[in-house]
């Protein structure tokens, strides 16, 4: 990722201070959330006490970081209203699946990260596994964020990017180590409504700028063509189409695959809903998120097609600017002082809350899957404790160190959606047959995964890269990796399965579709039971009202 030069911002002494007491605040923030943090459960799951509202909003604005920022604004000015399918397609109904579907057997069984229910599931080489796998992927994923980060400030701000890193990773690690992930979640919180103020004042001025959405229509119509700005022309097998993909890629390689593949299985999301004080509070935390998540295009996506205008030459071979440089244009040429100071505290807001998510995750998965049961097991929990802790300090650092591998792609949505389908496609393809076949054997498990992995770096390196099958972009690509990661994996897993014995019945209880947890199920929290509470409405609500968010742009 590389920002331009002529990015510089013309920022003040407000602007300054505006950024200094967000820093204030985020520490304060941390160092109130110490006081909870009395065991290794409380810093690695908030001691499972937090109310829905304060999940749900984790959960969005755990995602809410480099990669929708600017990658989301840089697919905008790229692809153009395509864009919207990670959202409508590619993310709400994955959420709501989430929500309705898997949080009550992550929930119930009491597991601590999304590894530790393949444990129960299928044994210990799933387990340790899916562990290593995620903890690389967490760090990298980390890195991305924190590379950015220090990109941005570089560029807007003149800081040196050695200083941004420093300063941007101190920041995360102080606050993650102090307050453990109650002072992840709290600041994501914060950093969620720091966000909106900073996108929403500058997606209304760009629209003032280019004469709103008649003006977008009129300027990208005839630079660009009419599909540009609608979701499904020129989808058709064998169609062109600036996405590089077809229906059935972005139904099943997005929408399905990649979509579910994300958003069930990515620790750094479900640790929020696992947070949550009861099963009723960790269903709807997804549920809760899928709202903003609906509308969260019009403030990343529209800002990519206004800076498109404002800049034709963005993302043009010997142009000025990339695709990633959307958000900051926009912030260099149409936003006064201390109103640029707040977008700037929000891009480095979304930074930290993207990076603090994975951190936070990296820290669990590696001291509760990987160190507890294989490095240092039957320690007294105050081990775990001051291990999650300076483990939160390495991971800073790995994350400091795989940053730059980023800097290879000019828009970053590429570079994590290739994760994405290398790691997270595999992992939903063991869970989702896991969930709802009691025959699948551990065996299964174990060569679905790293079949499944294995099979996406075989498609993306060696089919994609070197040409021998044509997809004409890299989400093109990512969409049939996904594709093929989930049926190679399946395939193998029912081969597998066949020639393999399965665990008795009665270790799959509560871990299978069908059957009962152990043990008493508790009764719902007082209030619970509200209709506006109900998980199945709320579920239902998001997928009616993102299908309805498609009507504009398919006409």
């Amino acid at each position: 990722m590389y920002l331009a030069d002529g990015l510089r911002l013309p920022t003040n002494w407000l602007d300054y201070t505006i950024l200094a007491l967000y820093f204030v605040v985020v520490l304060g923030i941390g160092f109130a959330a110490r006081r909870s943090v009395k065991t290794s459960l409380d810093f690695f799951l908030s001691g499972r006490s937090l109310p829905a509202w304060v999940t749900g909003l984790a959960f969005v604005a755990a995602n809410l970081g480099a990669t929708e920022i600017l990658g989301m604004a840089a697919n905008g000015a790229q692809y153009g209203v395509y864009t919207v399918h990670w959202y409508w397609i590619g993310a709400v109904p994955a959420m709501v699946f989430l929500g309705l579907v898997m949080m009550p057997f992550y929930y119930n069984s009491k597991v601590r990260s999304v590894p530790e229910f393949l444990l129960h599931r299928f044994g210990k080489s799933s387990h340790l596994l899916s562990s290593i796998i995620f903890a690389v992927s967490a760090v990298l994923i980390a890195g991305v964020n924190l590379y950015a980060m220090a990109i941005v400030l570089e560029a807007l701000l003149g800081w040196p990017q050695w200083v941004a890193i420093v300063v941007a990773a101190a920041f995360v690690l102080v606050y993650i180590t102090v307050g453990g992930l109650s002072s992840a979640i709290y600041n994501e919180v914060l950093q969620f409504f720091v966000i909106l103020a900073a996108l929403i004042p500058l997606t209304i001025v760009g629209l003032k700028r280019v004469g709103g959405w008649g003006g977008i229509t009129d300027k990208l119509d005839a630079s660009k063509g009419d599909s540009f700005l609608s979701a499904w022309q020129n989808t058709g097998i064998g169609s062109d189409n600036p996405l590089g993909a077809n229906w059935l890629t972005i139904v099943l390689g997005l929408g399905f695959v990649m979509g579910f593949g994300y958003w069930t299985t990515n620790f750094a999301e479900v640790q929020r809903a696992l947070s949550a004080k009861n099963l009723s509070a960790a269903k709807r935390t997804p549920l809760i998120a899928a709202f903003p998540k609906i509308f969260i295009p019009a403030i990343v996506v529209i800002p990519g097609l206004i800076a498109l205008i404002l800049e034709p030459s963005i993302g043009k071979q010997g142009g000025d600017f990339e695709f990633n440089d959307a958000i900051p244009l926009l912030m260099r040429d149409l936003l006064p002082n201390g109103v640029l100071g707040i977008a700037v505290t929000g891009l480095l807001a979304a930074f930290m809350a993207g990076m603090a998510a994975n951190i936070s995750s990296f820290n669990t998965v590696f001291t509760t899957d990987i160190w507890q049961p294989y490095i240092k097991p039957n320690m007294p929990d105050a081990h775990y404790l001051k291990v999650g802790r300076v483990i939160t300090a390495i991971g800073v650092v790995i994350g400091i160190g795989t940053a730059f591998i980023a800097s290879g792609f000019s828009n970053i949505m590429n570079y994590l959606q290739t994760l994405f389908s290398f790691f997270n496609v595999p992992l939903f393809v063991v869970f989702i047959i896991g969930m709802f076949w009691k025959r699948t054997t551990g065996a299964a498990g174990f060569w679905g995964l790293l079949s499944g992995t294995v099979a996406a770096m075989v498609n993306y390196f060696w089919f994609y890269k070197q040409g021998i099958i044509g997809i004409p972009t890299d989400q093109g690509a990512n969409f049939v990796s996904s594709i093929v990661a989930f049926v190679v994996g399946a395939v193998v897993m029912v081969v597998v399965t066949m020639v393999t014995k399965p665990k008795p019945a009665a270790e799959l209880q509560g871990l299978v579709y069908g059957t009962k947890s152990p043990g008493v199920e508790e009764p719902p929290a007082e209030g619970d039971d509200a209709w506006y509470r109900k998980p199945a409405l709320l579920g239902w609500g998001a997928l009616i009202l993102a299908a309805l968010c498609y009507i504009p742009f398919s006409l």
